[in-house]
C-alpha cells in the first residue's frame, strides 16, 4: 500500500508546470527528473514485489523440498533487504531534493504529494526491515534441528516412546514398554540386521 501511494502521488501530482509561461511539465522535487523516476522505479518494483511474495506466501506450505523452501526464504530475505536499502535511499534522495526545491505557485498545488511521498518512503524502509527481520526468523526457524520430530526419541534400538495422553488431557507418566501383541519376537529376526546410526 506504501508503495501505491509513494509511486501514486508522484505520477498524479509531482509532474506540474513552473508557472504559466512554462507549459511543460517537471518533476517538483527540485526539477530533478531523477528524482521522479527513481520513486516511480522503487514503488513499482515494491508493488510487484509484495505480489509475488504474497502468492510465494500462499504457496509455500506447498513446497516439499526443503532446498526450494531455503531458497524461496532466502530470496524474501535478500529482496526485503535490497528495498529496503532502495527505500532509504529514496527517502533520503527525495527530502533532499524537497529541500532544494523552490515553491512557486505552480509547484505549490503538488507540495502535498511530495511531502506524502517522502513520508511513505521512511515508512517503506520501517515495514522492508521488519518484512527482512521476519524473513530471518523463518530462515533461522528453518536451520533449526529442534523442529525435526526425532530428538524426543532415544538414540538406542531398544528406546521406548513417550506414552499417549488420557482422557483427561493430562500427559501420563507411563509409557509403553511392552509390544502390543502377546507373541514373543526374536531380537534379531533372520536376515535382519540392525542399522547403525
Amino acid at each position: 500500500i506504501f508503495s501505491i501511494v509513494v509511486f501514486g502521488s508522484i505520477v498524479n501530482e509531482c509532474y506540474v508546470n513552473k508557472d504559466s509561461q512554462h507549459p511543460e511539465l517537471l518533476c517538483i522535487f527540485n526539477e530533478n527528473e531523477s528524482a521522479c523516476s527513481y520513486g516511480i522505479a522503487v514503488g513499482v518494483i515494491a508493488f510487484f514485489g509484495c505480489i509475488f511474495f504474497f502468492v510465494l506466501d500462499l504457496h509455500f506450505q506447498q513446497i516439499s523440498s526443503v532446498k526450494d523452501r531455503k531458497r524461496a526464504v532466502l530470496l524474501d530475505l535478500g529482496f526485503s533487504g535490497f528495498l529496503a536499502f532502495l527505500w532509504f535511499v529514496a527517502f533520503c534522495f527525495l527530502a533532499n531534493q524537497w529541500q532544494r526545491t523552490t515553491l512557486t505557485r505552480g509547484f505549490a498545488q503538488g507540495a502535498d504529494a511530495a511531502r506524502a511521498a517522502i513520508t511513505f518512503s521512511f515508512f517503506s524502509i520501517i515495514i522492508w526491515v521488519v518484512l527482512a527481520l521476519r524473513a530471518l526468523q523463518r530462515y533461522r526457524l528453518g536451520t533449526d534441528m529442534s523442529l525435526f520430530a526425532t530428538e524426543q526419541f532415544g538414540t538406542e534400538p531398544s528406546a521406548s516412546y513417550p506414552g499417549y495422553p488420557g482422557g483427561s488431557g493430562v500427559e501420563s507418566a507411563e509409557t509403553y514398554q511392552s509390544p502390543p501383541f502377546t507373541e514373543t519376537l526374536e531380537a534379531n529376526p533372520k536376515g535382519y540386521q540392525v542399522p547403525a546410526y
